[in-house]
């Protein structure tokens, strides 16, 4: 892991850090095993498409994964945005998912963390080091953080969609609808495809968004992608957009382009 170990680590980098260490020891890589065609003959035929567009048939199922974006992320309809860089570590035993976000305006820094473990969820923004914008937990909080669990199982590791936790629902040719169950969360996205097979858009009634006033909205969330590109055998979307779809009109207040990803990363 020395590609996320560094010096001059904000509190906020440090508890990331080290809450990555401690998921590495309690989901080490276990033996491997190869997703087969017979894994996938369950799930609806755009899914099984997808699958096999992705090329992730033949290869080992994913343990957990690594990822770097570049974004842009806009506070609210109209305003700048902020440049940010992120990375995450995903797991897929217990489920996990770990994201850090480094982002400025006016020269001000911002640090981002989530944290989804263990059935829950937190979230902080930390100001210049100085202080907590956000700094939220609890069931509403949970719920979200599991669309976007699912959201990232779906766009950067298919090979996960074998998953136990999730039951499907074929829609049409084109897509399909999928549920996860992770304890007492449950939560569904209906799955849009090209002809080609590419996944082009995830879709959730279940996600809330933080509003100014410190409340939860729970609004329709979106997350189109484009773009593939093969890495590492894999066919991946490296272009993506973060969609509120508010009765008043969309907003769009991230967009992220993939650096890396890696699958099956050892300490």
């Amino acid at each position: 892991m020395s590609m996320i170990l560094s010096t001059g680590c904000s509190s906020v980098q440090n508890r990331y850090l080290k809450t990555v260490n401690d998921e590495f020891i309690k989901q080490p890589i276990v033996e491997k095993k190869i997703l087969a065609e017979s894994d996938i003959a369950h799930l609806p035929a755009p899914v099984k498409k997808y699958l096999a567009y992705t090329g992730v048939i033949g290869k080992n199922k994913p343990q957990n994964v690594h990822i770097e974006f570049d974004a842009q992320m806009i506070k609210k309809p109209g305003a700048s945005p902020m440049q940010a860089t992120s990375e995450q570590y995903n797991f897929f035993g217990n489920p996990a998912r770990l994201f850090f976000m480094k982002a400025s305006m006016f020269l001000v820094p911002f640090r981002v963390l989530h944290e989804y473990k263990d059935q829950k969820a937190t979230f902080v923004v930390r100001v210049a080091s100085l202080f907590n914008a956000v700094d939220l937990a609890g069931e509403e909080l949970t719920t979200t953080e599991t669309v976007t669990l699912l959201n990232d199982m779906c766009l950067f590791a298919p090979g996960s969609l074998v998953d136990k936790r999730l039951s499907w629902n074929e829609i049409d040719s084109l897509s399909a609808q999928v549920t996860i169950e992770n304890g007492l969360y449950k939560v569904s996205a209906v799955l849009y495809f090209n002809e080609k097979g590419e996944l082009v858009n995830f879709v959730s009634e279940d996600r809330s968004a933080l509003q100014d006033d410190g409340s939860m909205r729970k609004a329709r969330w979106s997350t189109p992608v484009r773009d593939y590109r093969e890495i590492d055998g894999r066919k991946i979307p490296t272009y993506g957009q973060t969609i509120w779809n508010y009765t008043e009109g969309d907003f769009t207040y991230g967009i992220f382009t993939l650096k890396n990803i890696l699958y099956n990363v050892k300490v």
